[in-house]
Formats: C-alpha cells, sequence, structure tokens
C-alpha cells in the first residue's frame, strides 16, 4: 500500500496539485496528503488549472507539514516538488527515510498576462500529473535517498 505525502515550501500550488492526481488516479487502498513547512493561500491559477482538469481542489485548505509529524502520520513515501531553485528550503518531512525529491517550477514566480501564466501553470500542471501517473505504475523505479 502506498500512502504518500508529497511536500512543499507553501502547500499552495505543486503539492496540492500531486495530490489530487495521485488521489484520482491511485489503485487500492492508496492514498496521498499534501503539506508545507510554512502553509501559505491556496494559488488561484492552480485552482484553475485543476479545474480544467475536472479536478476540483478549491476547497483544499494548505497544511502544514509538522503537524501531521506531531499527529504521529506515517507514510511510505514522502516526495519533495520543490524546483531546484527552493530546494534549499523545502522541508523534509522528519523521521522518514524514503524520500523522494521532484524539481517542478514554483508557479507563485510566474508572470505575465494572465493567459501566460495559465500557460506556465498548464505545463507544470500536466509534467506533475505525468509524474504521479508514472509513479502509481512503478514506485519501485525512483531514486530513493
Amino acid at each position: 500500500m502506498l500512502k504518500v505525502l508529497f511536500v512543499c515550501v507553501h502547500n499552495s500550488a505543486r503539492s496540492q496539485m500531486a495530490e489530487a492526481f495521485f488521489n484520482q488516479y491511485a489503485i487500492n487502498t492508496d492514498s496521498s496528503e499534501s503539506a508545507g513547512i510554512e502553509p501559505g493561500t491556496l494559488n488561484p491559477y492552480v485552482v484553475r488549472a485543476m479545474g480544467e482538469k475536472g479536478i476540483d481542489i478549491s476547497s483544499n485548505e494548505t497544511k502544514g507539514v509538522f503537524n501531521l509529524y506531531k499527529e504521529g502520520r506515517t507514510f511510505s513515501h514522502v516526495i519533495t516538488v520543490c524546483n531546484a531553485e527552493a530546494a534549499q528550503r523545502c522541508p523534509i518531512f522528519p523521521g522518514i527515510s524514503r524520500i523522494i525529491m521532484w524539481s517542478f517550477p514554483d508557479p507563485s514566480t510566474f508572470s505575465g498576462s494572465d493567459e501566460e501564466i495559465m500557460e506556465q501553470v498548464r505545463v507544470v500542471r500536466d509534467t506533475i500529473e505525468a509524474k504521479v501517473q508514472a509513479f502509481i505504475a512503478n514506485p519501485l523505479e525512483e531514486n530513493i535517498l
């Protein structure tokens, strides 16, 4: 059984998308959650982009990773989804030895017109979706630290 925690800095975009895709495609009793080191506000561009895929995350709340740890939650895998530039700040869930690092651009840093930002978010969304599907298909192929 896979029980995955997707972690990023604010739990406002990338980790929310990864959690939603994982839970959509999960088989049997596999499940996921997401959290951040500094919970922020859900990114409205991400909400719109996920809505385009038929997934409503508009009522999701951002969660703190250390709250999950204090609650004694356990996970089979922790996957960080911070971009390479933010890797220094990307949190690591305490007490877990199986950590996978995926790097995606941070939608909160995108600029341009509304449509230009949406296009950039769609690229990240689709990349995360493909990565999650590949992981579910073969979780042993991933590099575990």
